[in-house]
């Protein structure tokens, strides 16, 4: 099986993977539609199973073209690892994929990024939001070179690097936070509690804290936008769970207010990266100023 294999055929369905449609991925590989389409039947043929489903709306990875990905994304990995070796690199070029929470990039990340790429225009840095287990998911299937996670996931597999603690609180408008101060807490049993989703750990320790409180979350919203979630909340409209260096212009200004509870909500952010992935020179060279910026 594997002295048939083609690099062009892992290129073919990472892009087929990754565009969910075969036109897609032949324009970004710069084939005709028929090449892509053969070129996933010469893999399936090699195989002896198949990679994906069809469906009139796109395309699905079957449980055997799950596990193919891991391979191919090792695969385009070590490919881009060996060609910046062979080329002696003098610079950082290639691409770096990477994952955080949504929060974290606005918040903390921009600034780096943005001297990032002034300082490395060859490097295609790939950046995407998602929840902690979509973060770690994709650093353990090989499909990112790194991931920013709330906390150490204490898996054998996985590097963890601490870059930063964050502090997390509960907001709320200046109406709802007077009621607060004047009746107590308790009356947040009224109000709707916002997040980005149950999926977060943020979530997950904020109904900790507010049971401790004595409050049930009776109605919850997930919202997926930081800036939804803080302009939702200035409406008066329930109280929100965000990172507190989100809200500082708004404490600032007083659209949005920290209600006071006794626990400390806070997370140690970590860059992490599978134990067995081979860094490129690129990627070594992306960790390393990402450490160093913020530490």
């Amino acid at each position: 099986m594997i002295e048939s294999l083609e690099g062009r055929y892992f290129l073919a369905f990472i892009a087929l993977l990754e565009e969910k449609s075969f036109s897609r991925a032949a324009d970004r590989l710069g084939y005709v539609q028929s090449t892509v389409t053969t070129h996933i039947q010469q893999l399936e043929k090699i195989s002896g199973q198949k990679l994906f489903h069809r469906y009139p709306r796109g395309i699905e990875l079957t449980e055997a073209g799950k596990i193919f990905s891991k391979y191919a994304y090792q695969y385009v990995h070590l490919s881009q690892s060996l060609k910046e070796s062979m080329n002696e690199l003098n610079q950082p070029s290639g691409t770096i994929r990477i994952r955080t929470q949504e929060s974290f990039f606005l918040t903390r990340m921009l600034p780096f990024v943005q001297e990032y790429t002034r300082n490395s225009p060859s490097v295609n840095l790939r950046i995407e939001q998602g929840s902690h287990q979509d973060i770690l998911k994709g650093v353990i299937d090989y499909e990112l070179d790194f991931g920013i996670v709330p906390q150490n996931p204490n898996r054998h597999d996985i590097l963890f690097y601490p870059v930063l603690e964050e502090t997390i609180v509960f907001a709320a408008s200046e109406d709802i936070s007077r009621k607060v101060r004047n009746e107590g807490v308790q009356i947040l049993n009224d109000e709707l509690f916002i997040s980005s989703g149950t999926s977060c750990l943020y979530h997950t320790s904020a109904v900790d804290v507010l049971k401790d409180a004595g409050i049930m979350v009776k109605d919850a919203l997930e919202l997926s936008s930081l800036e939804m979630i803080k302009q939702y909340v200035s409406c008066g409209k329930g109280f929100a769970l965000v990172p507190k260096i989100a809200i500082n212009n708004e404490l600032k200004t007083g659209t949005l207010k920290i209600l006071p509870f006794h626990s400390k909500m806070s997370f140690s952010h970590g860059l992490i990266v599978h134990k067995n992935r081979e860094l490129s020179f690129t990627a070594k060279s992306f960790q390393s100023e990402l450490l160093s910026f913020f530490s």
